[in-house]
């Protein structure tokens, strides 16, 4: 008896042991500090962690416990999310929707199982800190003994890329800039598109015909980038690995906005995951990683005494990143050409209704199959080509049976004058494979319970570009309430793209099955880009308790208001959130923040100026002049408006004159109407409405209390040359303006311009 109780309690200690060791908790402490980082030659502030942009990899095995100490060193709050993992809701890391922010000087900790395998990062979900360095990968690996486990793939070595970029710019400065339709990222892209290029160029008429749709010029990403990273440097080598190796890339797109294409030196990329999920290996030349999406890659090194480039470039095609794969004579990859602009106006000017919409042409498009901006890719000159049932001539990207190229290699070392090649240049006939998303297909059935009640959703993805606002549904987050599911229920959702901006979709803690033509093997993804003029379909089923974000991960397009939550009824309370309703409207206020905007021109003739606040629906703007020649004295128009249409060009308005201005014999002028004008002095309250006409002409028409009408015309920025801005003001009050303005930096430009009460000035315009 006595040994039978003695083997026991051995028994049961081995398997507390085992148990113990099968739940290893894995402790991560990650210190949050404001540092200073040197990416373009000027210091600017950054976040690190732990002394380090990006933040540090983070490594589990499935079964593990994840245990993550965050010790805030910060002046402000912050958070991490755990993009892409499997967790209760109340660790999801939403700042007001499933915790409050992580206080300044104070701890926090994060704890949840780890349940999945795959290519994961996190980053902070607060304010604008994932542009300026809190990003990092989160490696789950498999256990050897999971079923799942592929020789040849998961055994292989494997090296995280993390993918960003670098704004010397404040990212709230960059916002704000976005929502004032400033164009000074397309003069520092070279991207304008003005009327002296479309004149250059042979596409006057397309310039026209885009304005006259009341469209801007044609741009693939929002924002100019100082610099892009890998990895946290511009290059990285890898010399240990020798010919016949085959390597794993684990390509994280962390980037804020930037999407990037890979390409490689040494052959064909094999795409083996994506968004943390197994896919049957796929060949294929090349592959653009939208924003947040990652995809494990694996390539192979064909000779001995080279380093082959693996490149990865931003869509605006403004520069590059790379690692060097090998140990030798550097092996280049043909930098991608320039892109087409004005051929991409052409299409986006075909596409483009007159009411604003996209026009489908007959198309059904999904799943990145019909990429849209192949126009616009010099290296596609020479594919095969079939013709799409609607009409359009488009690269043939379904057939995966194109033929092996040889690769011809540069030989020379990596001096900056050195040749890139690879088939794919412009030179070149050859067939280049890009992935899409109906190539991905699933290694195991991807099926959801047959039993479950289906719930079908669907929703538009909108947007307003010259005021920066993005919505779904033409609604901003802080013009929604939260969408009630059902823990059981499976949603199918579809997602129709009626803007001209790609849009990556993202779910929070969920997994959701890409409806791409492989029926039970559908891939498992939990983002999705989808380009414009797209519909795509997704489902899930709804299996955690909490509220779940889903967003366009373009970090300023959410922030902008493209987001919904999805929220399962019944659901416990969160202890992290005392009072959700309160805590909700706090969110929603992110996606609705004022963006100011003032410009001020100082001139030979006088001073005149405009001072604009603004959110998704309301506008506030003050304009002023003070003459010191012609006219003696002073005006200030103020109006408050909201924008009420969909395409956000109608604004009712109320607004106020004041103005004196002191001339020769108290002199009365008439309008047009016949009505008076006294020119001395008058202080009127206005009603009225903003219009914008095609070539993007604004049309006010506005009643005074004392019955006088006026109507005007005026457009600002018309894009003479890539510097030179004009512009023109008419009204029934018989006052006229005409101005030209040369863009010297972001901030200054030099104007000149004549004013019919003001005459001629030239002078400094700043702005801000």
């Amino acid at each position: 008896m006595k040994y039978q109780l003695k083997y026991s309690l051995t028994a049961i200690f081995v398997l507390i042991c085992l148990w113990v060791q099968g739940q290893q908790v894995v402790r991560y402490d990650l210190y949050v500090k404001d540092t200073l980082v040197n990416y373009s030659g000027k210091t600017k502030p950054a976040i690190a962690v732990n002394g380090g942009i990006p933040m540090p990899t983070l490594n589990f095995t499935e079964g593990d416990t994840a245990e993550i100490h965050v010790h805030n060193q910060l002046k402000e709050g912050t958070s991490l999310h755990w993009h892409g993992i499997f967790l209760p809701n109340e660790e999801d890391g939403v700042p007001f929707l499933t915790q409050m922010p992580i206080k300044p000087k104070e701890p926090y900790v994060y704890r949840f199982p780890i349940i999945q395998n795959g290519t994961h990062w996190y980053h902070s979900h607060s304010g604008m800190q994932e542009q300026i360095g809190m990003y990092g990968a989160f490696i789950l690996h498999k256990k050897q003994n999971d079923p799942t486990f592929r020789k040849g793939i998961d055994d292989l070595p494997s090296i995280p890329l993390v993918l960003s970029e670098w704004t010397d710019l404040d990212p709230d400065n960059v916002h704000r800039m976005l929502h004032n339709a400033n164009d000074w990222f397309a003069i520092k892209k070279n991207a304008t598109q003005s009327y002296a290029e479309a004149i250059k160029a042979g596409h006057f008429k397309t310039k026209l015909t885009n304005e006259w749709k009341r469209m801007l010029a044609m741009d693939v990403s929002d924002v100019y980038y100082d610099r892009f990273l890998i990895n946290g440097s511009s290059e990285q080598q890898y010399s240990q690995f020798k010919a016949g190796d085959k390597v794993r890339l684990r390509v994280i797109n962390a980037g804020a906005s930037s999407y990037f294409w890979l390409t490689y030196a040494g052959g064909k990329i094999t795409v083996v995951a994506n968004d943390g999920n197994d896919v049957e290996p796929v060949e294929v030349d090349r592959l653009l990683v939208g924003v947040s999406e990652t995809y494990d890659v694996v390539v192979t090194i064909p000779e001995d005494g080279f380093a082959y480039e693996f490149m990865a470039t931003p869509e605006d095609r403004t520069n590059h990143v790379s690692i060097y794969l090998g140990n030798g004579i550097k092996q280049l990859v043909s930098p991608l050409p320039k892109l087409k602009y004005f051929e991409g106006m052409k299409m986006m000017n075909d596409m483009m209704k007159m009411n604003g919409d996209l026009d489908d042409m007959g198309m059904k498009m999904s799943l990145q199959k019909m990429d849209m901006n192949t126009v616009m890719y010099p290296e596609m000159e020479g594919q095969e080509s079939h013709q799409h049932e609607g009409g359009m001539e488009m690269p043939d990207k379904e057939n995966t049976k194109h033929k092996n190229h040889q690769k011809n290699l540069a030989s020379k070392e990596h001096t900056g004058h050195e040749q890139h090649n690879m088939a794919g240049n412009n030179n070149q006939k050859a067939d280049i494979v890009t992935l899409n998303y109906g190539m991905l297909r699933s290694p195991t059935k991807t099926t959801l319970p047959k039993d479950a009640k289906v719930r079908e959703l669907h929703f538009e993805l909108t947007g307003n570009m010259s005021r920066y606002v993005w919505s779904m549904d033409n609604k901003v987050l802080a013009e929604s309430d939260k969408i009630l599911i059902k823990k059981g229920e499976i949603l199918r959702i579809t997602l129709y793209n009626n803007s001209m901006m790609r849009h990556p979709m993202h779910l929070h803690g969920h997994d959701f099955r890409v409806i791409n033509g492989q029926g039970e093997y559908a891939p498992l993804k939990n983002v999705l880009d989808i380009m414009p003029m797209e519909t795509d379909t997704i489902e899930f089923e709804s299996n955690v308790d909490g509220d779940w974000f889903f967003h366009c991960h373009i970090l300023y397009h959410m922030m902008a208001g493209m987001n919904r939550v999805f929220s399962t009824e019944n659901q416990p309370p969160n202890p992290h959130l005392p009072d959700k309703a309160w805590a909700y409207k706090k969110l929603q206020r992110e996606s609705n923040m004022p963006h100011f905007m003032i410009q001020n021109d100082f001139a030979t003739n006088g001073n005149d100026g405009e001072l604009m606040l603004h959110n998704t629906r309301w506008s506030l703007t003050s304009e002023w002049r003070l003459g010191y020649q012609n006219m003696h004295g002073y005006e200030v128009e103020t109006h408050l408006g909201r924008y009420v249409d969909k395409m956000q060009w109608f604004m009712p308005f109320i607004g106020f004159d004041w103005r004196y201005r002191k001339m020769e014999h108290n002199e009365v002028e008439k309008n047009l109407f016949g009505q008076k004008n006294s020119k001395d002095e008058r202080a009127l309250f206005s009603a009225g409405f903003a219009y914008t006409l095609p070539m993007l002409i604004r049309f006010q028409a506005e009643v005074y209390h004392d019955g006088t009408v006026r109507l005007g015309l005026m457009r600002e920025d018309i894009p003479l040359s890539k510097r030179l801005r004009g512009g023109f003001m008419v009204n029934t009050d018989k006052e006229y303006m005409l101005d030209l303005r040369y863009i010297l930096t972001r901030n200054l430009g030099i104007r000149g311009h004549y004013d019919s009460d003001m005459g001629y000035g030239i002078g400094l315009s700043v702005n801000y």
